[in-house]
């Protein structure tokens, strides 16, 4: 059985910005910390963590939406390929990131969902914190 994840995100930059970090190699493994292949087309391979993550990017939007294939190593081999759509919007002096990622196996629906906050969204804030100045001294 396969469930979906729904949440958001608040993070300290534009929604632009936050689409091009995403898209772009170097700067999506200078917040996750490790190497990332990934482009902004259609047809792009994704991997990070490693390998733990991999996909194809399906879809993008220019400055507003992402969506691609999404796989953890950790599932079962007969499981299918989630997808994920990443939705880019401004919030006040901010940006907000809607993610929507359907058919997480059961197995590790609650690894993914911690997961995010833990790999992406906590390391991404402290990143710009950093790279603004405003980080706690």
């Amino acid at each position: 059985m396969s469930k979906n994840i729904m949440m958001a995100a608040s993070l300290p930059a534009g929604p632009e910005v936050l689409f091009d970090m995403y898209l772009d190699a170097q700067a999506h493994a200078a917040f996750t910390g490790l190497p990332v292949e990934i482009a902004p087309r259609a047809g792009a391979l994704f991997r990070a963590f490693d390998g733990v993550l991999s996909g194809t990017i399906l879809h993008v939007e220019p400055k507003r939406l992402i969506v691609q294939t999404w796989r953890s190593a950790n599932w079962p081999a007969d499981a299918v390929d989630s997808v994920l759509v990443l939705s880019f919007l401004p919030e006040r002096d901010a940006g907000r990131i809607e993610l929507v990622q359907v058919n997480v196996p059961e197995c590790d629906f609650a690894g993914v969902s911690h997961g995010w906050e833990r790999y992406y969204w906590t390391p991404w804030r402290e990143y710009l914190a950093r790279a603004s100045g405003t980080a706690a001294q």
